[in-house]
């Protein structure tokens, strides 16, 4: 599983049984941290899954901003809720996301509900990467 947390806005992604590519991928519109996380919790159980990889907001030049502090908070309160969690670096994919629904015709309203789940699924292919590479290694915390 991997989460664009956003104020309003969360993509979450969840990857295929195999862990290679994402199967699925939604928004889901929560301003409330811990409501976000009952849902988020929820979901996860639903599907079984055992591991999210939150994306971390870096600036370009790898230093944290104010932002990763609050997705250190949130990711805090997932793990107390029993979900475990990586830091997973985020830097461009919005970037990315924004470019891929550009290149599919996505404009306006439509291509607001679809982007944070698009950088959700893009935080989870870069995850799935790592894990398929470094199977005999933990995930570093960003």
């Amino acid at each position: 599983m991997a989460i664009d947390y956003g104020d309003t806005r969360t993509g979450v992604a969840i990857s295929d049984l195999t862990r290679t590519i994402t199967g699925e991928a939604w928004v889901i519109e929560e301003r409330n941290p811990r409501a976000l996380a009952k849902q988020l919790i929820a979901a996860a159980r639903q599907r079984d899954v055992e591991m999210a990889a939150l994306g971390y907001p870096r600036n370009m030049d790898g230093t944290l901003g104010p932002r990763a502090e609050v997705t250190q908070t949130f990711a805090e309160t997932l793990r107390e809720m029993g979900l475990s969690v990586a830091l997973w670096d985020e830097r461009r994919t919005t970037v990315d996301a924004h470019r891929i629904l550009t290149g599919t015709g996505r404009h306006g309203k439509k291509r607001k509900n679809r982007l944070d789940a698009v950088a959700a699924s893009l935080i989870l292919e870069g995850y799935l990467a790592y894990l398929a590479n470094h199977s005999e290694q933990t995930p570093p915390e960003q």
